[in-house]
């Protein structure tokens, strides 16, 4: 019985998926809750486990953008390789100085059928070959690595002008084929390109929509972090006996936004229509930039939330983000975005929104610089604040006083504490 592994659905506005990355090769055993594949669409990553056990077969290529419920794979049950028919021509009619090309059909060899075509197409003897399959079968692998290194050991004429012969119009990709979203060169090698991916067009599109239709200011202020730093020194060892993580700059900043949402609550609001629509939570979306892309994964009620807490949601997010295991549902919902370009080294940005929201917080890297502070000059820690808003919603005077109000919170944490 053959099984047919399709793209799930993983959400209710993703509509295809891009094969990412094969943990199986072709004619491969599989065993129930295997790891098959990852796919990525433009908000996450979905990884696709085995439903049945057996031998997978029909690979998609990797890189192929293909939409939800197409088949991608199919598993043969209860064998170890899938059904393969035998050539219509039996061995033995086959006429004197027959080559090694006919050997691949040779239903005694046990291999796939991928492993067969590919084998016949190459001149490649599978009697000569050791399979690596469950119980010794031959994979598609084992001919592709016969295959170049018989390139190898041959003649010197060059690899990439085969001989015109149905070799050069082979179904299977040849062992140097790159996935269709592998970086193309051209002719000269000066430039490459390849197909963004579902994530990175999202967030393309995701920018410019905000840009064209919020009207995106920002405002800039500056913050000491000299009395955070300080306290971070004082309490780091209780607190990471205490709670197990570290106390990091980021909580600070969470619980700081909320106290500046607090004061002004335009800003803990979006347009809807002709409506606005004014938050009474405080869902706070945290920027982490990956290999794939930037994702906003969101701290759920962080005006309830201890600093440990919201340390320990950072901490998960992000290793869920590099593990590519974030859910769809960690994304949505949050109504105001932080974004920390310090940690790349970054002293001065504009964020962009993240709509619907109205506003979203850039922090900048910490750098000792000369401040004058009651008439003489001090070194001290600074770090520049950039706040963009939607000023359709929000005036320049609310953008100050939110600036405002966050640097007081930061430069005397204690305030934090006694929410004053």
């Amino acid at each position: 019985m053959s099984f047919e592994v399709k793209i799930p659905a993983v959400g209710e506005s993703v509509a295809s998926a891009e094969i990412g990355e094969w943990h199986k090769k072709e004619g491969d055993a599989v065993a129930v809750g295997d790891l098959l594949v990852t796919l990525e669409t433009d908000k996450v990553s979905t990884e696709v486990t085995a439903e049945a056990a057996g031998t997978i077969s029909d690979l998609a290529a990797e890189g192929t953008e293909l939409e939800i419920g197409a088949i991608i794979a199919r598993i043969t049950e209860g064998a170890d390789a899938p059904a393969d028919s035998p050539d219509p021509a039996p061995e033995s009619s086959a006429p004197a100085g027959t080559s090694k090309v006919e050997s691949p059909t040779d239903t005694r060899v046990t291999a796939s059928p991928a492993a067969r075509q590919l084998a016949k197409d190459s001149d490649i003897d599978l009697s000569a070959l050791i399979g690596t399959g469950k119980g010794g079968t031959i994979t598609k692998s084992d001919v592709e690595t016969a295959s170049g290194a018989s390139a190898s050991s041959s003649s010197p004429a060059p690899a990439p002008t085969p001989d015109p012969t149905p070799a050069a119009a082979e179904p299977a990709p040849a062992p140097a084929a790159k996935p269709a979203s592998a970086a193309k060169p051209d002719e000269s090698g000066r430039t490459s390109r390849k197909r963004m991916s579902p994530l990175r067009r999202k967030i393309a599109n995701h920018l410019v929509s905000a840009q064209q239709t919020a009207a995106i200011l920002t405002t800039f202020n500056e913050c000491d972090m000299t009395a955070i730093m300080k306290l971070r020194k004082e309490v780091q060892e209780d607190f990471v006996a205490r709670n197990g993580v570290k106390l990091g700059f980021m909580s600070f900043f969470v619980k700081a936004t909320v106290a500046a949402l607090k004061a002004v609550p335009s800003i803990n609001a979006r347009i809807d229509g002709e409506e606005v629509v004014t938050n009474n939570f405080f869902d706070i979306g945290v920027a982490i930039g990956t290999e794939k892309g930037l994702i906003v994964p969101v701290l759920r009620d962080c005006d309830t939330k201890g600093f440990a807490e919201i340390e320990q949601d950072i901490i998960d997010y992000a290793n869920a983000a590099n593990e590519g295991k974030t859910n769809l549902e960690d994304l949505q919902g949050g109504v105001f975005t932080i974004s920390n370009g310090g940690v790349y080294g970054s002293l001065l940005s504009t964020p962009i929104l993240n709509p619907p929201q109205s506003g979203i917080l850039g922090m900048h890297t910490i750098q000792q610089r000369p401040m004058a502070v009651d008439g003489e000059v001090v070194i001290l820690p600074m770090m520049y604040l950039a706040l963009s808003y939607d000023h359709r919603i929000v005036d320049g005077k609310e953008a100050v006083t939110f600036l405002i109000r966050l640097k007081e919170c930061i430069e005397n944490p204690m305030r934090l504490l006694v929410e004053a």
